[in-house]
């Protein structure tokens, strides 16, 4: 029973891993996935936190990789350089911000960081393009917005993606695959910085986190080819229900 139970531990968050991977190449959100696996064999929620940063991690950079060509083309584009400095800051900053936060207090933040996660994915394209055109965007208020979604990436990452997402609109990029590719770049940097972090402040489960990283890389890795063939508007509204489902579990478990 004991060893089932270990394995069924060990299972769960590997297959939430390779299902992370994958959404994040493609839509964004495989934190929806893995944060409340770690949560469900045990894993302290900061810890769980940082474990799915780190798991996700690798993933994020085969994605990438995978996604090279799409991303050259749009390298030339002004202001990449900043945005990817801005990030790397922010992402520093968020991981110790999580580091700051007591135990007791994440718990409590857990259910609004992913309420807030799921809204951001819910609207967070209508509202990026409610805001091109009715306001008047320059270079300095992206840079501004750049540091906080990085910051915020840094500290939780549910949503990272489609924030992303809508900066890359706001400089201009229209191509989705290209944007994806932009998507998953930046994202790894930023969790990057949020890793080295949490690594070496011995804030990582390793013994979940293993098995989630070859997942993840999986995952990452067919999710470029799937893209093309899966359409985005089903495979987010699959995330949506998941992320609600598990925002509303959360605020039941939490505040009852």
């Amino acid at each position: 029973m004991d060893i089932a139970l270990n394995l069924l531990h060990m299972i769960i968050p590997a297959l939430a891993a390779f299902l992370g991977g994958f959404i994040n190449s493609v839509a964004g959100g495989g934190s929806f996935f893995t944060f409340p696996a770690l949560l469900w064999v045990g894993i302290l929620p900061t810890v769980a936190n940082a474990s799915s940063t780190v798991a996700l991690l690798p993933g994020s950079l085969s994605s990438a990789w995978a996604y090279r060509d799409d991303i050259k083309k749009e390298s030339h584009i002004p202001g990449i350089i900043s945005l990817l400095l801005v990030s790397l800051v922010g992402g520093v900053v968020g991981a110790f911000l999580l580091l700051s936060t007591a135990e007791s207090v994440f718990v409590k933040l857990i259910p609004w960081l992913l309420l807030i996660a799921t809204l951001i994915f819910m609207g967070g394209k209508r509202i990026s393009n409610a805001l091109k055109n009715r306001v008047t965007i320059k270079k300095h208020h992206i840079l501004i917005a750049q540091f906080f979604i990085s910051l915020y990436g840094g500290y939780f990452g549910g949503g990272l993606g489609i924030l992303l997402l809508a900066v890359f609109s706001f400089i201009g990029i229209e191509d989705i695959h290209t944007m994806n590719g932009l998507k998953t770049l930046f994202s790894a940097i930023i969790n990057l910085m949020a890793s080295l972090i949490f690594i070496f402040t011995g804030h990582v489960n390793w013994t979940a986190a293993l098995p989630m990283i070859v997942f993840a890389i999986l995952g990452g890795l067919v999710g470029p080819w799937l893209a093309r063939k899966i359409p985005q508007n089903t495979l987010r509204m699959i995330i949506l229900i998941f992320s609600s489902a598990t925002t509303v579990w959360f605020f039941v478990k939490t505040y009852h």
